[in-house]
């Protein structure tokens, strides 16, 4: 069985990780934007999801573009969910993760290291 990784990019600006999921062992999909996750979620069922954090006040329902994510992956809480985010939006992030399950936080710069290291401590 292999261990599958949904990796959400939407923004960037970090270092390419498939080769390091890769290199862990995950089968890895790839997708850029929260809708088609949604979307390959409902086909497949990941081991983890790795995605940005990305606080916006300007949304009229939500404080990010993580929420609806949250809410479908509490209904699998063995999926592990890996945040990256920038440090100033930490204090929105702790509230996002009052809410829901976030295995893993890792604050940019994203370095592969860093990464690695939440991985392997899953």
């Amino acid at each position: 069985m292999s261990r599958k990784l949904l990796a959400i990019v939407e923004l960037g600006g970090y270092p390419n990780l498939m080769p390091l999921y890769e290199r862990l062992g995950f089968e890895v999909a790839w997708v850029t934007s929260q809708r088609k996750a949604r979307a390959w979620l409902k086909r497949e069922l990941p081991e983890v999801v790795v995605a940005e954090y990305n606080y916006q006040t300007d949304f009229r329902d939500r404080s990010s573009n993580l929420e609806t994510l949250g809410a479908v992956l509490q209904r699998h809480p063995q999926v592990k969910l890996v945040v990256f985010y920038p440090p100033e939006h930490e204090a929105a992030l702790a509230r996002f993760r009052e809410r829901f399950a976030v295995a893993a936080a890792i604050p940019f710069p994203i370095t592969e290291a860093k990464v690695e290291a939440a991985l392997k401590a899953l």
